[in-house]
C-alpha cells in the first residue's frame, strides 16, 4: 500500500531508536527517547497560497531530515510499520553528508 499526503504535508519513518546510552548503558524501551530524525518516505504537491498558486515544497523522498520532538503528533500503521505524517514546516532542516 502507498500514502500519497495531500498539501504541504510529508510521510517520515523515524530513525531506528538507540538501545545504549554513550556510556554503554542499555535502556530499555519505555526509557529510551524516540529519535528526532528520520527518512522523507513521501511529500505532498505542494502549499496552496492565496493567490491560488502552489508552492512546491523544499524537502524530497530520501531526505533525512531533523525535527522537534513533539513534532508529527499523528502516527500512522501503514503495512505494520509506524510512520509520522507532519507539515514541512515542522521539519527543523534537511541533514547532509
Amino acid at each position: 500500500m502507498k500514502i500519497r499526503p495531500l498539501h504541504d504535508r510529508v510521510v517520515i519513518r523515524r530513525s531506528e531508536e538507540e538501545a545504549t546510552t554513550a556510556g554503554g548503558i542499555v535502556l530499555p524501551g519505555a526509557a529510551a527517547e524516540k529519535p528526532n530524525q528520520g527518512e522523507v518516505v513521501a511529500v505532498g504537491t505542494g502549499r496552496v497560497l492565496n493567490s491560488g498558486d502552489v508552492q512546491p515544497l523544499t524537502v524530497k523522498v530520501g531526505d533525512k531530515v531533523l525535527f522537534g520532538a513533539y513534532a508529527g503528533s499523528n502516527t500512522i500503521k501503514v503495512e505494520g510499520e509506524e510512520l509520522l505524517i507532519m507539515t514541512e514546516g515542522e521539519i527543523y532542516g534537511v541533514l547532509e553528508d
